[in-house]
């Protein structure tokens, strides 16, 4: 079977990385994964490799569409810094054999890496879609930070802490940070204290390459 000379699967930027994940992996029906983190001391590139003669990952779309027509599933990998996560469709014989009870399915469980969650979610339309959330242990962590600080600094000290989260604005990721603000409002005004107002976060999400060139990346 061909394979393609430019597989690309090393991601620049988290941005990127959840991006590509979220939207061209998980969004195109690659519902199940594998997430690991490459030790330290272990060179990345070695697992890499393992990672790539074992699985049908590098081929051109030509042939990933050829698999998909003959009833047989697809993989893809990627991977940012020392996390990575080898994902795949449905009747990928390989993966499922090779990766047994390691697999998980992202209708059920979340890929969790640097504070985030990228799942796949139901929308009001039933659909599938793709969620990237903070992740809920560091969502608790930044409600009782915020929440210990909503009296006892100012409105604009509170507005300057909230501009400081760098989480991408996702939608589901949105919802969170106004909630938190919500919360600490609600706080000041049961303490007399005048609310945080003004727009504290970046509502609108650019997207980003997850690769340092498009060329020659596959399609999902």
């Amino acid at each position: 079977m061909p394979r393609a000379t430019s597989y690309q699967y090393v991601a620049t930027s988290l941005p990127g990385f959840l991006q590509q994940l979220a939207v061209h992996y998980m969004g195109h029906g690659y519902l199940f994964f594998v997430a690991g983190n490459i030790p330290e001391g272990k060179d990345p590139a070695r697992t890499d490799a393992k990672i790539l003669a074992q699985y049908p990952i590098a081929l051109s779309r030509w042939a990933k569409a050829r698999r998909k027509r003959a009833g047989l599933g697809n993989v893809h990998y990627i991977r940012y810094g020392r996390f990575f996560v080898i994902l795949a469709t449905h009747g990928a014989k390989e993966f499922f054999e090779g990766e047994g009870e390691r697999v998980r399915d992202a209708r059920e469980h979340a890929v969790n890496v640097a504070g985030y969650s990228v799942s796949l979610r139901r929308g009001v339309d039933r659909r599938l879609h793709p969620s990237v959330s903070i992740h809920p242990e560091k969502y608790r962590e930044l409600k009782a930070y915020f929440l210990e600080l909503s009296t006892r600094r100012s409105a604009e000290s509170l507005r300057a802490e909230f501009a400081k989260l760098t989480f991408e604005p996702w939608a589901p990721i949105r919802r969170q940070l106004l909630s938190l603000l919500r919360g600490v409002n609600r706080a000041r005004r049961g303490a007399g204290l005048s609310p945080v107002e003004g727009r504290c976060f970046r509502f609108t999400r650019r997207p980003v390459s997850a690769f340092a060139s498009r060329e020659g990346a596959l399609a999902a």
